[in-house]
């Protein structure tokens, strides 16, 4: 008796001769699993973005060079030349991103140098060789640091459902409020510097909840509202650096004066570096976003309604309240970025304060999965492609223009897993067995024909016995024989398929399965 009979369990009793117990797992089942695992995730797409990117970039690299296209003119008659200039102008130019944005072992060793010529030893050698290599790491955290706080603001409209394009006006209005602040009032030096920086918050996130008041009030698209608004902060601030409230008595240039002394955010590496202690303040920010989104009531609320706004509302949470509060929270980090950046790194109003800064946030947002960790790390490299960029279009006179083409190409990638898998040979990994279910799909498709033109056959079949019943009564006997042995059949059939494993239907077979049998 089988087990299918008894009942009892596979490998157990009078079925255990009929069934065997499961293999164990191998390691190389095992490995195949992590492997699978690492295909699907983001970090391996984040990698190969990059890659693919700056391979891109190499080409372009390759093509600016007037050495490479030198050598590439008598390319046949020595290949060599060409070949070496080609590797040249692309590992001096990233070798020269690299000193620009992290260390410069140049300067370390010039350094290290000079001390020793001096008499120096030891540690008077190590330390000034070390402030000179790592000045450019230094700069690359000062250009992250706003650029790290506006992320987390536009992190929290995301995903909250909203995408708020006004970070450049919600940083302009930041700017604004604390830089007037900072060169109008006089005020004591830690007092001073929080007036500004909470005048640069609640500025940002009054211009923030201008889009989100339109948004809960009269159903206004954010997407078009803080677009409108970015020109509205931009043209205000070329407005107000003509008139003597913000240029004082230096009206004939549009820029504010500097703020006061009391109000600057104090050097954490002394005078001769621009880091400042706005890096503690992205730090937090990072943090406040973590505890905002994922500890906060509030920051449950917003994840709610950006998941399904209609749910949330069944649950007692208002959406349109919820839309406003988003965008007023997103607008007041972004406001403190703005005051950051103007407390601690431009001094001074000016009509490009804001930069680039309102729209790489949104890059940085999206490129860090909107989480702090994302953020601080996306807001890291951003930084030092910029800061590395502009070393290389000095040292090696690559153009920076084509930093902002690696830029691009990344979130172009990042934002295309299918195309990035294609491009490293894992398209299967995004539909897995999705040629075992269409094969199954044809196979059943051509066994619902056959069936079809079967019954068909044995419709004609019974119409030509019934015709011939008057003449004899055999025929009807050999019909009903027929029949009968027909739906036994169909019923061995139904039987086998009921009895044979899951794992052997066809539209559950894998591609490996498939190719093997």
């Amino acid at each position: 008796m089988s087990t299918l009979d008894t009942g009892a369990a596979p490998g157990v009793g009078a079925g255990s001769t009929d069934a065997s117990p499961p293999p164990e797992e191998t390691a190389e089942t095992a490995l195949a699993r992590t492997l699978q695992r690492i295909a699907r995730g983001d970090l391996l797409v984040v990698v190969m973005s990059f890659v693919f990117a700056f391979l891109i970039g190499s080409v372009l690299i390759v093509i600016a060079n007037q050495d490479v296209r030198e050598a590439l003119g008598y390319f046949f008659d020595r290949p060599s030349d060409a070949l070496t200039a080609i590797w040249q102008s692309i590992t001096q130019a990233y070798g020269a991103m690299f000193r620009g944005a992290i260390f410069d072992a140049p300067g370390f060793t010039k350094a290290a140098d000079s001390v020793r010529e001096a008499g120096g030893s030891g540690t008077y050698v190590l330390l000034p060789a070390l402030v000179a290599g790592l000045r450019p790491l230094t700069e690359t955290l000062t250009v992250a640091t706003p650029l790290i706080i506006a992320s987390a603001g536009m992190a929290v409209s995301f995903r909250a459902g909203l995408f708020n394009i006004g970070g450049t006006g919600q940083l302009i209005a930041g700017a604004m409020a604390a830089g007037y602040v900072g060169f109008t009032l006089d005020l004591p030096v830690v007092i001073h510097l929080l007036v500004c920086l909470i005048a640069g918050t609640l500025a940002g996130g009054v211009w923030g909840g201008i889009a989100g008041f339109l948004k809960a009030r009269f159903g206004a698209n954010e997407v078009i509202s803080t677009i409108m608004l970015n020109w509205i902060a931009t043209y205000l601030l070329f407005f107000a650096l003509k008139t003597a409230a913000f240029t004082g008595a230096n009206q004939s240039q549009p820029t504010s004066p500097s703020v006061g002394d009391n109000a600057v955010l104090p050097l954490l590496l002394g005078s001769g570096f621009r880091l400042h202690a706005g890096l503690l303040l992205a730090a937090g920010a990072a943090v406040l976003l973590w505890w905002l989104m994922s500890r906060s009531t509030i920051g449950f609320h917003f994840r709610a309604v950006g998941s399904n706004p209609r749910a949330a509302q069944v649950a007692g949470i208002s959406p349109s309240r919820t839309a406003f509060l988003v965008l007023a929270v997103a607008g007041a980090l972004v406001g403190l970025a703005g005051a950051v950046h103007v407390l601690g790194t431009e001094r001074r109003l000016t009509e490009g304060v804001a930069g680039s800064i309102g729209f790489d946030a949104i890059t940085v947002a999206l490129l860090g999965r909107s989480g702090p960790v994302g953020i601080v790390l996306a807001g890291l490299l951003f930084a030092g492609l910029s800061t590395g960029g502009r070393f290389m279009e000095s040292n090696q006179g690559v153009p920076l223009d084509l930093v902002q083409v690696i830029q691009v190409l990344v979130v172009l990638f990042i934002a295309a897993p299918p195309l990035v898998r294609t491009l490293i040979g894992l398209r299967k990994v995004d539909h897995p067995g999705a040629g075992a279910r269409v094969r199954g799909a044809r196979r059943a498709r051509a066994g619902s024909e056959r069936a079809a033109v079967a019954s068909g056959a044995a419709g004609t079949q019974g119409a030509a016995g019934t015709q011939g019943v008057a003449e004899s009564e055999g025929p009807r006997e050999t019909q009903s024989d027929t029949e009968s042995q027909s739906a036994t059949e169909a019923q061995g059939a139904t039987d086998a398929q009921r009895a044979a494993p899951a794992g052997e239907r066809p539209e559950d077979r894998t591609d490996e399965q498939e190719e093997e049998r």
